[in-house]
């Protein structure tokens, strides 16, 4: 099949595309690089430098490409930033998303896969882990663009038949991670570890997380190329980790007598998030493959040859 990957040359959409091309696709990369790099890009795969909000320009790749998947990654995905400029969270994660939709139909796509966010999406949690279920309280603009993005699919599913899949991401890490939004910490912890520098925590480092390897997340999105899975589906662990049990065993991993400073808390972030993946596992029999210990192993082993 020929899949447009939007985020291609970023952290999951890269090795999203790694492994569309290795099961036999075809694979069309969009990014604009602002965050995606080049030397993430697979050499098999056709590459277009365009930002998603440009929608004269999308439409040149349908026309010249016959797509029958869209993978959809691109994101404004820093939760910070999204506070501080919500004009510019929205532009790019609902205008452009829209943008892709409005395409998708124009030129029949059979499936539209979207990368949505669990722990954003869900807010302070009422109970734990959370399943598709929870009530949806997003507490940044981050949080509620890509519950817009949501609405909107089932909107064209209902109205122009658009076959979906929501893919409601955990703290996703693991090789080509950068250190930007909330979810970067294991990026920013390793880097720091590497350089012989202590790691900083924010606040006391209680706050919890459902840490996801990126290799689990990218089995999830093959399976979802399958035209029976449709509908929203949390890809998580079910574990949660605090952030002070994150840094003390990639200490340990990295042999190291560093020691952890604390510093001050930011304002606003949730403190505790973990999703349950038991509706995909019982349906289709996904679940996460990589312990936390040995997806850090990987990830910090990454980081070292690069």
């Amino acid at each position: 099949m020929n899949i447009l990957i939007t985020g291609g040359a970023g952290f999951i959409g890269s090795n999203a595309a790694d492994r569309f091309i290795k099961e036999g696709h075809q694979v069309i990369v969009v990014d604009n690089l602002i965050t995606g790099k080049l030397k993430n890009l697979n050499p098999k795969a056709k590459f277009y430098k365009i930002d998603i909000r440009n929608r004269e320009g999308l439409e040149g790749i349908f026309k010249e490409n016959k797509i029958d998947i869209i993978n959809h990654h691109a994101a404004q995905m820093d939760v910070r930033k999204s506070v501080d400029d919500p004009i510019y969270d929205a532009d790019v994660n609902i205008l452009g998303s829209l943008n892709l939709l409005q395409l998708a139909v124009k030129y029949k796509i059979k499936k539209f896969i979207f990368a949505s966010t669990g722990g954003a999406v869900y807010g302070e949690q009422d109970y734990f882990p959370a399943d598709e279920k929870h009530p949806q309280n997003p507490l940044s603009p981050y949080g509620i663009s890509k519950l817009a993005s949501e609405k909107y699919l089932y909107f064209y599913k209902r109205t122009y038949n658009l076959e979906f899949t929501i893919l409601r991401y955990a703290n996703v890490y693991g090789p080509r991670q950068d250190p930007h939004g909330e979810a970067g910490v294991v990026a920013i912890f390793a880097k720091k570890i590497l350089k012989g520098e202590p790691p900083i925590i924010n606040g006391d480092g209680g706050q919890t997380r459902d840490y996801t390897f990126v290799e689990d997340v990218v089995e999830a999105n093959i399976m979802a190329i399958k035209s029976d899975i449709n509908g929203t589906y949390n890809i998580g662990t079910g574990i949660e980790t605090s952030v002070n049990e994150l840094c003390n065993l990639m200490l340990k991993i990295s042999e190291t007598d560093i020691k952890p400073i604390h510093g001050p808390a930011k304002m606003g972030e949730q403190r505790r998030s973990v999703i349950s993946y038991n509706k995909i596992n019982s349906e289709y029999n996904w679940t996460p493959k990589y312990p936390l210990k040995d997806g850090l192993s990987k990830t910090i082993r990454f980081f070292e040859n690069e």
